[in-house]
This record gives structure tokens, sequence and C-alpha cells, in this order.
């Protein structure tokens, strides 16, 4: 299993959305103009990775059961 290129790739994705969170909460808790410019672009690239994330990891499961 984790020498499948698509599972190391969803992984990847993962990480990403969790960076991605880490950011956003880093930016929520630290306030200020940062937050208050970039709040809403990071939620929405948040959605996107995490959307990304989700489709590569049911394309996995449903290819790992399929062969």
């Amino acid at each position: 299993m984790i020498h499948d290129p698509l599972f190391i790739l969803a992984a990847i994705a993962c990480l990403v959305t969790v960076g991605v969170l880490l950011v956003g909460v880093g930016g929520f808790a630290k306030g200020g103009d940062f937050n208050r410019k970039h709040a809403n672009k990071i939620m929405r690239l948040r959605l996107l990775a995490q959307f990304i994330a989700v489709v590569l990891i049911v394309l996995f499961v449903y290819l790992s059961r399929k062969g």
C-alpha cells in the first residue's frame, strides 16, 4: 500500500490540508492585519485542499477494492 503512487498522493494532499489549516488557525489566533487580509483566502484554500484529499482517498479505496 505504501508503494502505491495514489496512496502517496492522497497522503501528501492530507498533509497540505493540515498545513493550510495550521496557517489559518495561527493567523486567527494572532489576529491583526494578516487575519483580516488573508483569512477568507486561507479558508477557501483549505476547502479546496480538503476536497482534493477526500477525492483522492475515495479514489484510492475504490481502486484498491476493485483490483
